[in-house]
Formats: structure tokens, C-alpha cells, sequence
């Protein structure tokens, strides 16, 4: 019998091992018997698949139900991945209707727990609709990636949803969203479709300069963060390389993350999760006036003056 996995080898979502070729089950809708679902989804398994896609909207919930009905009790390296930013439509030409709202976001998540029958969703993908094919975002279902960001994150938190992806994202998009932990983006890619090459190649190099899904500076065995002494000491030297003379501390490396991150528009309760902050009033600290806050100030108040 085949193994897929040791055919097509693993591959990492953040700190979980998955086989390279994972089984997307949004077909297994009304067209299909449940006895036949049922087969495949089985055989899936037998043959070394242990990553499964999957949704909430996909034919109302039918497709959980029936991953329930052929898995349940799951096995423990199974890793279902599912997705929000839509939900079923009874009109149209697409069975799908936006629901890019963050309390929209919510009742996907509390819909796929329902109807996998789980405690937590191991990967949940935020389902942008910047790009086709498919949905288009319109009206008031055109939502800021900040406010998705802060319910995906407060889910994560709670335990109902393990790690968060991406899905259908532009590469500008997926840089903002990066310093939430971001562990997988799922785009359409292949032989027709090139559209997503810009997202490719920036995840290539990003992997290439940064192998540990867990930490961000790990030590040299990957297995833990790197050690306080080590990054003290390489702190030190490169502040003196710099001829660096007013005393500072590799704290000021935090300092300029969060200044840096405001100053670019990343809002500032995404700010106070990254940094752990209890109180948001620990994080305003960061909105001082930095130099470009500071230069685009003067552009503002020369135009008001231009005006008078």
C-alpha cells in the first residue's frame, strides 16, 4: 500500500509535522453518497494523509459532519484545518456569501466546533477576499485586517483555535498579518494561475533566513529561544561596532518593534497581544511622536497654515 507521507515526505504548519499532500474536502457535498464520503475520507487516512481541509460553509456543514461521522474519535497526529470569511448563500450564482464581520469570523469557528464535535480547531485560515477567484468583498463586508486580526487572536487565546492562517491574500496583506504568528497561507497556485508568485517567493526567502516554526530567535539546536547571555553579549558587541556611545539595552530592540509596527499602521490592540501587555495603557506608551509621526505632523499643519 502507498504512504503517501513517506512518498511525498512532510512539510511544517508552525510546530505540527503534516504529509506534503493533505486532502481538501469541500466535494464531498450533497453529490456525493455520506457511505462514499465516508470511504474516501477512511482511505485518505490509510494512505498517510493526516492534514485535512475543510469549512464550516462548505455545504452548510454537511462536509464536517460527515469528517465527524468517518474519523471521529480522531487520530492524534490528524490536523484539521478549516476556514472562515464566508458563509452559505441560498442564491446567486456562488453557494457563498461574505461574512468578513469579526463576530461573522466567531460563529464560523463556534459552527466547526459544533460540527467536528471538537474542543479546539488545530489551524484556522482567515479567508481574505482581496483577490479572485470567487468572492468579492462589497458594502460593510469590506473589514479592516486589524479588527479580524484582534478576533483571531482573542479566539486564540480562549483555546478554541490552535494557530492562525491566511487565505487568498495579497503579499502586502500577508505582511501586515505576519507578526501575529501567521503559520500557513493557502492561495490559489498553479499551472494557469500565477497571480500568487510574489506571496511564493517572499515565504521562500522568509523560510530561508528563519527555519524554526516556533521561536523566533531559537538557539542553535532550534529546540528552545535563544539564551539571554548570547543575545546580551551580541547586543553589546554590535552596539559598539556602531560606536553606539548612550547606554542602551537589547530592550530598545522591543522599543523599536512596537514603534515601528504603529508607525506603520498596525493597530495598536494588535500592538499590546504581540508585546504582552495587560493594560493597553502599557502599549501607548509606543505612540510617541517618532520621527516620521513627527515629519508627517509638519506636512499637515504646513497645508492647514497654506489654507488660513
Amino acid at each position: 500500500m502507498i504512504d503517501i507521507s513517506r512518498v511525498a515526505g512532510h512539510g511544517q504548519i508552525g510546530d505540527l509535522t503534516v504529509a506534503r499532500v493533505g486532502y481538501g474536502a469541500m466535494q464531498l457535498a450533497d453529490h456525493v453518497t455520506t457511505d462514499d464520503a465516508v470511504a474516501v475520507l477512511r482511505r485518505a487516512i490509510e494512505l498517510g494523509v493526516n492534514h485535512i481541509d475543510t469549512a464550516s460553509f462548505y455545504a452548510g456543514g454537511q462536509v464536517n459532519r460527515r469528517i465527524r461521522q468517518a474519523l471521529a474519535p480522531y487520530p492524534d497526529d490528524l490536523v484539521i484545518v478549516s476556514k472562515v470569511g464566508a458563509a452559505p448563500a441560498t442564491t446567486g450564482p456562488i453557494p457563498l456569501m461574505a461574512a468578513q464581520k469579526p463576530a461573522e469570523l466567531r460563529a464560523a469557528v463556534e459552527a466547526d466546533l459544533e460540527q467536528l464535535g471538537l474542543d479546539r480547531i488545530t489551524v484556522v485560515n482567515l479567508r481574505r477576499l482581496d483577490l479572485g477567484p470567487g468572492l468579492r468583498a462589497e458594502g460593510d463586508q469590506i473589514v479592516g485586517l486589524d479588527d479580524q486580526l484582534a478576533e483571531m487572536i482573542a479566539m486564540r487565546d480562549e483555546g478554541k483555535i490552535g494557530a492562525i492562517g491566511m487565505s487568498n491574500v495579497p503579499l502586502d496583506v500577508l505582511q501586515r498579518a505576519l507578526p501575529v504568528g501567521i503559520v500557513c497561507v493557502q492561495n490559489a497556485y498553479n499551472l494557469v494561475d500565477r497571480t500568487s508568485q510574489p506571496v511564493l517567493d517572499a515565504l521562500g526567502r522568509l523560510w530561508q533566513t528563519h527555519h524554526s516554526p516556533r521561536w523566533l530567535f531559537p538557539n542553535r539546536h532550534g529546540d528552545a529561544p535563544i539564551n539571554k547571555r548570547v543575545l546580551s553579549d551580541t547586543f553589546a558587541a554590535a552596539v559598539a561596532a556602531a560606536g553606539i556611545q548612550r547606554g542602551v539595552t537589547p530592550h530598545c530592540l522591543r522599543h523599536s518593534y512596537a514603534t515601528r509596527l504603529i508607525e506603520n499602521g498596525i493597530d495598536i490592540r494588535i500592538v499590546q497581544i504581540l508585546l504582552g501587555h495587560a493594560s493597553i495603557a502599557s502599549t501607548a506608551i509606543y505612540t510617541h511622536l517618532t520621527t516620521p509621526t513627527r515629519v508627517s505632523l509638519h506636512g499637515l499643519l504646513d497645508r492647514l497654515m497654506t489654507d488660513l
